[in-house]
Formats: structure tokens, sequence, C-alpha cells
């Protein structure tokens, strides 16, 4: 899709989408989920550490399962082309570590673009759907963690 052609709504729900999306990970990273805690090494949100910390605390919301039946998929190298496949789940994660999965599914679609061979990818309509659940659920796990002041930035 060229950027003339993107609706005014969805590239408004975009920029809202990627701020929160990046709010989220900012709160992961300044309450100490971090990818890698040693001295030196990166700043990177740990959204394996968040997992860890709340995934027996989550009860799977109205939001968080809708994306689970919405089920966006994931890109992959093919023999002779890139594709996309069902997002998998076969090591068995928690319910908030396959929403965790979905939502950063659907940040990496949208961020590295490039989905013209999928079905219903140029489909507003389901492009605005699924941003508005991940803002929802990003909401809610904020909010589960207790990190809502820095996400919202409320001091």
């Amino acid at each position: 899709m060229r950027l003339e052609d993107i609706a005014p709504d969805v590239r408004s729900r975009a920029f809202e989408f990627f701020y929160w999306f990046s709010r989220f990970e900012f709160a992961l990273k300044v309450n100490m989920f971090l990818k890698n805690s040693s001295p030196g090494s990166r700043a990177e949100p740990g959204w394996d550490q968040f997992i860890e910390a709340h995934e027996a605390d989550y009860d799977l919301s109205a939001a968080g399962s809708h994306l689970v039946d919405e089920a966006p998929q994931r890109q992959i190298v093919g023999l002779h082309e890139l594709e996309f496949v069902p997002v998998g789940f076969d090591d068995q994660p928690s319910e908030l570590a396959r929403v965790v999965r979905l939502l950063k599914t659907v940040r990496n679609n949208l961020f590295h673009g490039g989905k013209h061979g999928v079905e219903s990818w140029d489909d507003p309509e389901r492009t605005l759907l699924l941003m508005s659940l991940c803002i929802r659920i990003l909401d809610e796990l904020a909010e589960l963690a207790g990190i809502d002041a820095d996400y919202k930035r409320y001091y």
C-alpha cells in the first residue's frame, strides 16, 4: 500500500498504536523489566521478564480473546519467497504469553510493512481493529503491572 492511499483514520490510529507501544516498552525498561540487566548491556525491554512476573495474575480479557480470535500471522522465509504463517503456540505458553506474542506480531507486521501477499492486509477495517485491540491490551497490561503512571506519563 502506498502512503497516499492510507486513509487518515488508519494513519492516525497507527500513530496512536506506535505511541502507546513505545510508551509501554519505556515503562517496561524504567521498571527494570529488562532483556539483560547486566551493567553495561543495552537497555532493551524485557517482555519475557514481564510475562514471568505477571502471567499468574493475568486473566484473558475481552480484547485479548478477540486478538487471539483474529489470529494475526507472522512472516517467515519460505523456499522461494517470504510467507505468512500462523503464530505458533506449540510451546504451550500462558495466556499472557500468547497475547504478548500476538501483540508483538501486530507491531512487527505494521512496522516492517510489506504485507502485500497476505489476504486482507490492505483491509483498513481489520488493520484498525487490530491496532485498537492492541492499544486496549497495552492499557490493560500497564494497569496489571502497576506501571501505568510511567506508561501514561502521570508522575
